[in-house]
């Protein structure tokens, strides 16, 4: 005869005590996960929106989450510079790039184009532009720069060698300039042919001689072809 019988499992009132505590350690270790924010890279923190002991809930909807922490990497800087959506078709991934920074007056920074945005942005009352990245040549010169710093950047479409310039501020419409003649102490206008050209220079390809006077602040009260003129001495750039 077969006799059947409930079999019961027990433990010692210990070890039952050991399981209550390591269950109350992995509730407090998945609690404190939650607590903990892991950036995915190494930074420097710019700013803290919370403080010590403090909890943060989610917006509403339709209203952005501040971030906890701003951190900034600042192991590759660049620089990020609107451009006009005329010019984009002509701007190209590694193009050359002349950086300059307020912070380092009269110095410029080699770099190339790494990033064209495939879109054009529009934004109220400012014209429509592509944004473009820039990343410096030389990673000695990222040293001394700081995160935010204002920049501008000229890129390189094309260039020339040994050709005769004038700076772009003094060519007038219709590619007129002012020319000082020195035998009568006048000014004199002169239509010249010009080439390629930026803001700060543009290719004279007739119309001038090397050497010759050209007038770069025609805007002056009073300047105009005719009148008499005492040259000023310019530091050659």
């Amino acid at each position: 005869m077969i006799r059947l019988e409930h079999i019961h499992r027990s433990f010692p009132v210990g070890e039952a005590e050991v399981q209550q505590s390591q269950a109350r350690i992995e509730l407090a270790r998945a609690n404190l996960t939650r607590t903990v924010l892991r950036a995915p890279f190494a930074g420097v923190v710019a700013k803290l929106s919370g403080e010590l002991g403090e909890f943060t809930m989610p917006s509403p909807p339709g209203i952005p989450t501040p971030p906890a922490i701003d951190l900034i990497d600042d192991s590759c800087l660049y620089v990020t510079a609107p451009i006009d959506e005329v010019d984009a078709a002509r701007v190209g991934l590694d193009q050359t790039v002349y950086i300059t920074i307020d912070a380092f007056a009269g110095r410029r920074f080699p770099g190339r184009v790494r990033r064209i945005a495939p879109y054009v942005l529009e934004v109220e009352k400012q014209a429509r532009t592509v944004d473009v990245e820039v990343e410096f040549t030389n990673p000695g010169d990222v040293k001394a720069l700081l995160v935010g710093y204002s920049a501008d950047v000229d890129i390189v479409l094309e260039s020339r060698e040994n050709v005769l310039r004038v700076r772009t501020q003094a060519v007038l419409d219709g590619n007129r300039v002012l020319v000082y003649d020195a035998n009568p102490g006048t000014l004199e206008e002169r239509r010249i042919e010009t080439g390629i050209s930026s803001w700060e220079f543009t290719e004279v390809r007739a119309g001038l001689e090397p050497g010759e006077r050209v007038v770069t602040s025609p805007e002056r009260p009073g300047v105009a072809p005719g009148v008499k003129a005492v040259p000023e001495t310019v530091p050659r750039q």
